[in-house]
């Protein structure tokens, strides 16, 4: 090989370990794909959909109602056969907010949640009143009767939320910002 033919094995080799430690460097830190893997979040997300989550929405900003995030499953959860190490649901509840729930009725210090996304309403079982902790939140599936969330495990801790969901890139037909 001479000179010049080493010269571009050597820069494509620097181009690919650029390359590739720039994508893991941003999968690590900022922005990672997800797979829904059950109805839970029905009909927001469907099982099979793929999500992008950003990482540093969580880390520099802030946490809102409506928000719908990824975080390590509790160690209580026992909804299903624990075979997910995260999950996705829906913010309901912020840090010192108090939570109840009379029939498909959520209350958030006392008044109706606004909830302009798409849910389905059986709210079953009850939300028992509870003020949710300080760097916690209260979270909960969009398909409220089949949804394994706060109601059954509690608050979700700040530094299990890995990110914010914020586009749906999978299947082509529903690709969009959610």
């Amino acid at each position: 090989m001479n000179r010049p033919q080493r010269r571009v094995v050597i820069e494509w080799g620097v181009i690919l370990i650029i390359a590739v430690l720039a994508s893991f460097l941003v999968r690590m830190y900022a922005v990672q794909t997800f797979f829904i893997p059950s109805g839970s979040m029905e009909p927001t997300l469907h099982v099979g959909d793929r999500i992008l989550v950003n990482k540093l929405s969580v880390r520099f900003g802030t946490i809102n109602v409506g928000d719908i995030i990824v975080f390590k499953a509790p160690p209580t959860e026992h909804c299903d056969d624990g075979s997910y190490s995260d999950l996705v649901k829906r913010v309901i509840g912020l840090p010192g907010q108090i939570i109840t729930s009379k029939g498909n009725t959520v209350y958030v210090n006392g008044k109706p949640l606004k909830e302009p996304w798409k849910y389905w309403p059986d709210l079953n079982p009850a939300i028992k009143k509870l003020k949710v902790p300080a760097n916690n939140y209260y979270v909960m599936g969009d398909n409220r009767a089949n949804s394994c969330d706060s109601r059954f495990w509690g608050t979700v801790p700040r530094s299990d939320i890995i990110g914010k969901a914020f586009f749906r890139m999978w299947p082509l037909s529903r690709v969009g910002f959610l």
